[in-house]
């Protein structure tokens, strides 16, 4: 009877927790999304953090794989370009089973058979359309959520990414076993068939959202013309939302910053301080255990209506964390304890800045133009993106600190930035309280 009552205490202390609490409270397409994540990350998260070495392992040179990432850096732009109008257009739910399937699928068969760097130019462009499955799947995630619980929602969902990095060993064992490039060829077809089980049942349990069958009616005689003519009244609408600017700034720098980082994290620990490429898959996870016990402890706490020391959190420890892996010396045994280090900065940063500049939008966004701001947005961070992908392959092709001195540059001028917008919301908002009082 007492190990009954203990256990009935633990379970009633563990729905307390915010994120077990919402977890557990979650329904329709909310849960259909949440409970489906965990399948990118044990398809998609076991390959993609190899994909830098991996097309060195194939022959491309630094340059080449700067290249490929601006390649899918444009691609993204097109297809941000168009998602609006297709995901108003299709539906949500359509939007995104069409789209994950060109923008995912696709990509890992050509990946998979890759042999040169024709290939990668080729996956690249196929690999743009998963931002329409973006912005189509985040509408299908909040748009009938309840909004007080946005930003815990977005938390479990990076989670649920996190957690099939504690099945790295897998990779490990495979790249050590077969060597890199086999074992990251299995790893993309098991990719490819996870993700397509993925697609099928998320479009199984999900349904239409009421935003998105509302707005398939509403467009249901325009001309996609049309549809893209009225992005010029969402800019108008977004240059009237202070939110939605800062959210825009927010979401560009950290979007070069990680784009960098996962394109030549990989380089400059391989290369430079000479770790096994079988021992990289279990840094991946440390990194990945790491952020979920941050999203679980300090992230879980972050309030929504009070962003501004959580960004200056995330930029300042992603700051020391990229500082502490140029820093780190290549040989002897101290290279791996600074190392994982790094990672620890890194994985508090990376969490707090990527579930902030996807929860901001959401917050942000009109509701009945969700799908057009969130295209518009996603369309202006990539845009921005584009040409860093070649400058950080020409500056490792010098050195390879070198694109993670230019993420040093990128974090300063994100934390000035917040600091800076928060300083003019307080102005503004005690000159609004003069003025009422007046």
């Amino acid at each position: 009877m007492q190990q009954s009552g203990e256990g009935n205490d633990n379970m009633r202390f563990l729905l307390k927790h915010p994120l077990i609490n919402t977890l557990a409270s979650l329904r329709g397409n909310a849960r259909a999304c949440v409970y489906t994540e965990p399948m990118w990350g044990l398809s998609m998260n076991l390959c993609l953090p190899y994909m830098s070495v991996f097309m060195l392992g194939i022959g491309l040179n630094d340059v080449q794989v700067g290249i490929v990432a601006s390649i899918y850096m444009a691609s993204q732009i097109a297809f941000a370009f168009l998602s609006g109008a297709l995901t108003d257009k299709f539906g949500r739910r359509k939007s995104v089973a069409v789209f994950d399937a060109i923008g995912w699928s696709l990509p890992c068969i050509i990946w998979a058979f890759a042999v040169d760097f024709r290939f990668f130019l080729v996956a690249a462009v196929f690999n743009g359309a998963m931002r329409v499955p973006m912005s189509a799947w985040s509408c299908l995630l909040v748009e009938d959520a309840e909004k007080s619980k946005i930003t815990q929602i977005y938390t479990l969902i990076m989670i649920s990414g996190n957690l099939a990095a504690m099945f790295s060993p897998i990779s490990s064992l495979l790249i050590s076993r077969l060597t890199l490039v086999p074992a990251v060829r299995i790893l993309l077809i098991n990719a490819f068939v996870v993700m397509t089980l993925k697609i099928i049942i998320l479009y199984a349990l999900s349904r239409e959202t009421s935003m998105g069958a509302a707005r398939m009616e509403e467009t249901k005689g325009q001309s996609y013309f049309s549809l893209f003519r009225g992005y010029l009244d969402v800019l108008r609408l977004m240059r009237r939302s202070p939110g939605l600017l800062f959210s825009v700034a927010v979401a560009s720098l950290y979007a070069i910053i990680a784009m960098i980082n996962t394109t030549f994290w990989q380089i400059i620990v391989s290369k430079k301080l000479d770790v096994p490429d079988s021992a990289l898959p279990l840094y991946t996870m440390l990194r990945s255990a790491i952020a979920l016990l941050f999203f679980f402890t300090v992230i879980a706490k972050i309030n929504q209506q009070r962003l501004k020391n959580p960004l200056l959190l995330g930029f300042s420890s992603y700051f020391a964390g990229q500082l502490m892996l140029i820093l780190i010396p290549s040989g002897g045994a101290i290279r791996y304890v600074l190392l994982c280090l790094s990672l620890l900065f890194d994985g508090l940063g990376a969490g707090v800045l990527v579930m902030l500049s996807e929860a901001m939008i959401a917050i942000y966004a009109d509701e009945t133009e969700r799908a057009r701001v969130l295209a518009i947005h996603q369309m202006i961070v990539m845009a921005v993106c584009a040409p860093f992908g070649w400058i950080g392959g020409l500056l490792s092709d010098i050195s390879r600190d070198l694109p993670f001195a230019l993420n040093l540059t990128l974090i300063a001028a994100g934390a000035a930035f917040v600091l800076l917008y928060f300083r003019h919301a307080s102005r503004t908002n005690r000159a609004d309280g003069n003025n009422r009082a007046t």
